[in-house]
């Protein structure tokens, strides 16, 4: 006889954020090891399948699929097991994502909780991904081919006793919905929870647990997420915790870097004596209300016919085309100008610097510059222009730049950091002949350091002129160009750049502007960071190094905008830019490189490798406009741990 015992676990498995079959193989493990020992329901962390902290992510349809596909494996996994297994992912329920527990024994799914409160304050912001329990009606979900039962109302019962399933914030409510599930008969409460440190919360924590379990006179099991989460800004302690009308039970060890489960046994003919002799319990419980729902059955469909896409797909989803393009480029500047002007005037700037090189880039952010000076009644020379030859600036960006700082009126500076880059290449030991990365970062860093230290002789501020594809790949020198007081570009698309400069060159400028304008785009996208060869060629081409703009432009657009995976967006890309025809294309006026299948994928590889690899540079942009319906800026469309594995989306791709 075990007299009432229920043997319970709490377990922190070892995680890596966004890589669900990695957090499926820990889970398993560990419930192997439970069930060796008697275990009879163990419960693990929030989201736990995907990682808590995947944020933007949770849009992505690849990282949905990846947990789904990894909720059939441990029902697969547990066909043979008695023990009941508590796991948390995100579901999909009339169109909304739910943050859920998700019920496992035997292989079947036997019940998926929804969180009900999400936290949208300080350092949350759940509301941007999950929808509460509140706002779904169904009371049934399609999961993993089975229609099992959703809500947050669920109790679960077994041969010894009842449990009910709340997720952590709704812990924190004043009327915690396990209150309501004591009510009804549960007798263990099983909290999958993410809750970060903070100085002084731990404690807080245990007391609200401890007071949860004695004021609804159950069991208590709590696990939250430790090691493994993302640290981009919080940081995941780990707690499995035990409790039983108020006593703890059994305790993790917090900021342990390894796996964890502690077990104990929860004695409910204990807990139903103290329901029975409290009269103040028995007085408060009542009965809730249960929805229902009617479920329809459609026929499959299994066409006999090859799948063809009829549908045009835009090369270059982010340019406008036709009638539009005009008006497009003129609203884009407005937003641009408008932005820069409410920051000149809010800082009081008597000027403002930015650098120019010659390029397509700091050609749209001088013209912006510029724009708003004459949007603002003030002279352009308060516009102070840089140009800063390096070793490997051209004499054909060089003159591009100096003809348009002229032909604009701004005020012009030269200064070069040939000699700042070599002095600081003999403090540091660095041969001048080596042109590594050290040697075109250093450059990279003397010309922000120049910007940065002339705005301050001006009582000026720096304008950034770094853009939105560069961003998503990267593809800037970490505190150089990827820094600045205010970004006008850091939401303008490459491909989107090169219309915007040659829209002003055929409206609004000079004749003299204008030629120039032309010749930067026509001009090889460079950072110019090596030295030319002996004729003053241009020898690094950031489209030979990083691919083709218009390629990651169209990754980006599909990625960012519509969360799609890497192997929709290779099938995409085909039709798009292989086996469409174009006569639609030609008559927009858009002129689409000629690749082949292995192109593209190669270049859609480098883009989710490195896209996942360069967040950091992200989560710590300056501020900047948002100009159209995407944006990388960490306040703003996209929040995404710096440490996300992309493992899944490479392996999508292949």
């Amino acid at each position: 006889m075990n007299y009432g015992f229920v043997k319970v676990a709490s377990a922190i498995p070892s995680l890596k954020v966004a890589d669900c079959s990695y957090n499926t193989q820990q889970i398993e493990s560990l419930i192997v090891q439970a069930e060796g020992k008697g275990v009879e329901i163990i419960a693990f962390p929030e989201l736990c399948i995907s990682g808590y902290s995947c944020q933007d992510l949770f849009g992505q349809q690849l990282l949905l699929e990846k947990c789904e596909e990894s909720l059939f494996k441990l029902l697969d996994f547990t066909r043979s097991l008695q023990i009941i297994s508590i796991v948390g992912m995100p579901v999909m329920v009339s169109g909304m994502l739910t943050n859920c527990a998700v019920v496992v024994q035997g292989g079947k799914i036997l019940g998926v909780v929804p969180k009900t409160f999400l936290p949208n304050y300080k350092e949350f912001y759940e509301q941007r991904w999950f929808a509460p329990s509140t706002a779904v009606k169904d009371t049934q979900v399609h999961l993993c081919a089975q229609f099992v039962p959703f809500g947050c109302n669920l109790l679960f019962h077994t041969q010894k006793t009842c449990f009910g399933i709340e997720i952590c914030e709704d812990l924190w409510a004043p009327v915690p919905p396990s209150s309501e599930l004591a009510l009804k008969g549960a007798e263990i409460i099983f909290n999958l929870s993410a809750s970060n440190e903070l100085i002084g919360k731990n404690q807080y924590l245990l007391s609200l647990i401890s007071q949860q379990s004695a004021r609804c006179i159950a069991g208590y099991v709590y696990s939250s997420c430790g090691f493994g989460e993302s640290t981009q800004d919080v940081v995941f302690a780990g707690n499995a915790l035990i409790y039983e009308n108020g006593a703890l039970l059994a305790r993790s060890k917090r900021f342990c870097l390894e796996e964890q489960m502690v077990i104990s046994e929860i004695d409910t003919e204990r807990l139903l004596t103290e329901r029975r002799h409290n009269t103040t319990f028995g007085e408060n419980v009542r009965l809730a209300s249960q929805l229902s729902a009617v479920n329809i059955q459609c026929q499959t469909v299994n066409p006999s016919y090859t799948f063809e896409l009829t549908r045009w797909i835009n090369p270059h989803p982010f340019v406008p085309g036709g009638q539009q393009l005009n008006e497009r480029c003129e609203e884009i500047f407005s937003i641009q100008t408008s932005a820069l002007a409410k920051r000149i005037v809010h800082t009081g700037a008597r000027s403002i610097v930015v650098g120019i090189s010659g390029g397509l880039d700091s050609t749209l952010a001088l013209l912006v510059c510029v724009k708003t000076m004459d949007l603002l009644k003030r002279p352009r020379k308060e516009v102070i222009g840089i140009t800063m030859p390096g070793f490997g600036t051209t004499d054909r960006t060089y003159h591009n730049a100096m003809a348009l700082m002229k032909s604009l009126n701004i005020t012009i500076k030269e200064i070069s950091i040939k000699e700042a880059c070599i002095r600081h290449f003999l403090d540091i030991g660095h041969d001048l002949n080596n042109h590594d990365v050290t040697y075109e970062n250093c450059q990279a860093r003397e010309r922000t350091q120049i910007l940065m230290d002339v705005a301050n002789q001006c009582n000026g501020f720096v304008v950034g002129t770094g853009d939105l594809s560069e961003l998503a790949l990267g593809w800037c020198t970490y505190n150089a160009d990827h820094m600045s007081m205010y970004g006008v570009n850091s939401s303008i698309p490459k491909t989107l750049v090169k219309h915007l400069v040659k829209w002003v060159a055929l409206t609004s400028v000079d004749k003299d502007s204008k030629a120039t304008l032309l010749d930067i785009i026509e001009t090889p996208i460079s950072p110019e960071l090596i030295p030319a060869d002996i004729d003053g060629t241009i020898l690094q081409k950031t489209e030979d190094l990083v691919g083709p703009y218009e390629l990651h432009d169209f990754f980006l657009y599909h990625f960012l905008r519509l969360g799609f995976r890497p192997a929709k967006i290779l099938y995409l890309a085909e039709q798009a830019f292989i086996k469409q025809t174009y006569t639609e294309t030609t008559e927009l006026g858009m002129e689409v490189g000629n690749y082949d299948e292995e192109i593209i994928k190669k270049w859609l590889h480098t883009f989710c490798r490195r896209f996942f690899t360069q967040q950091f540079k992200r989560s710590c942009l300056p501020d900047g406009p948002k100009v159209g319906s995407v944006s990388l800026s960490p306040r703003g469309d996209w929040r995404m741990p710096s440490d996300a594995s992309s493992a899944d989306w490479l392996a999508d791709l292949e």
